[in-house]
This record gives structure tokens, C-alpha cells and sequence, in this order.
């Protein structure tokens, strides 16, 4: 069951009893996006979260010559979402897209943070997140965007991603990268 794979990642996280699973279980709604739909807007106020079961997110947007740089990829047992713009009730500054039809576990955000307050062990899942992906991951890939050669970056990606690469365009990745498709070819020969 898809419910399943959800609880599993987040046991990955700490235990939750059966009464918090309960909860979170009721604010679960599963929904499928095509390839090129959006699941969260530049400019719309966020109010639910995703999380993967099936398929590809990108979180994007375009920068002041309008091309598109992509922040972030959400694959299967991912949870997606413009968090910093959800927390604040602000407009959200990216867009998240499906590159493949993806299937997610969606849930109202708002009503998720009262049963942080109601159950310990969710909020124990909710520092633990947090602390992981919007502070233990993103202050070395932030450092590496600034300071590493394409070739590090590269290097990081297929640490991160390595199921992604024959799933994503070459404009895909070097818009990761932060390089033009012309220098990922003549950096690493990558042709697709």
C-alpha cells in the first residue's frame, strides 16, 4: 500500500506511535501529476506538502535572464514542498514541477503542524527533518555552489542522484550545475 512506503520514511526518521500515524494517515490525500504539471506555483501561497511515491519533482525558477535554474530534485521517498514560503503563509519564489508523471501523498501543511504540537513523536520527526535536510544538507551544497569547480558539483550530483542521471535531460542536470548543457558535453561528454 502506498500509505506504507510513506510511514516507512518517516520511521526512518524515529518511531511514531500508532495514535500520531493515525492522525497524519487522515490528512493524507494521494494525487497524480502529468509531466509539466505544477504542484506548487511562483507567486502562490503554499498550504500542503508532498510526499513521493512515484515519479520526479523539480523545484526551479528563472533568474534575470530568464533561464531556468533548477534548486532542487524531489525523486520517489522525497517529501516536496516551498517550505520557507509554506512556514510563512508567503508567496512562494519557486515553482515545483513534475519532469515525469508523479504519483505523491499530499497533505495540508497547517493542519500537520497542530498534530506537531498535539504528539511528541511527530514533533521529534519534524526537528529531525528539518535539521536534516534545511541545515545538515543544504549548508555544504550552498558552500559547493559558490566555491567547487563543475567537476566537484558534477561529482556531488551522481553521489546525490545517482538513479536520476538517465532520467533527466542534459539541460536538466547542468541547470542543477549551474553550467550551460554545452559545458556539461565538453566537461563529461555527456550526451542525452
Amino acid at each position: 500500500m502506498i500509505t506504507d512506503q510513506f510511514f516507512q520514511k518517516i520511521g526512518t526518521y524515529t518511531k511514531l506511535t500508532p495514535e500520531a500515524e493515525n492522525a497524519w494517515l487522515k490528512l493524507l490525500q494521494e494525487k497524480t501529476y502529468q509531466k509539466g504539471d505544477y504542484f506548487i506555483s511562483i507567486g502562490q501561497i503554499p498550504k500542503k506538502v508532498a510526499f513521493v511515491t512515484k515519479g520526479l519533482f523539480a523545484q526551479h525558477y528563472l533568474n534575470e535572464s530568464g533561464e531556468t535554474i533548477i534548486k532542487y530534485f524531489f525523486p520517489e521517498g522525497r517529501i516536496a514542498g516551498s517550505i520557507p514560503a509554506t512556514l510563512s503563509q508567503s508567496e512562494s519564489l519557486f515553482d515545483i514541477v513534475a519532469l515525469e508523471e508523479t504519483t505523491v501523498l499530499e497533505y495540508n501543511f497547517i493542519e500537520f503542524k497542530k498534530l506537531v504540537f498535539t504528539y511528541r513523536d511527530l514533533s521529534e520527526f519534524y526537528i529531525r527533518y528539518l535539521e536534516q535536510h534545511w541545515v545538515v544538507d543544504k549548508e555544504p551544497y550552498e558552500v559547493s555552489l559558490r566555491s567547487d569547480v563543475a567537476k566537484i558539483r558534477y561529482a556531488d550530483f551522481l553521489r546525490k542522484y545517482p538513479e536520476l542521471v538517465k532520467r533527466l535531460k542534459k539541460h536538466q542536470i547542468a541547470s542543477y550545475l549551474g553550467i550551460t548543457p554545452t559545458q556539461l558535453s565538453r566537461i563529461f561528454g555527456y550526451s542525452k
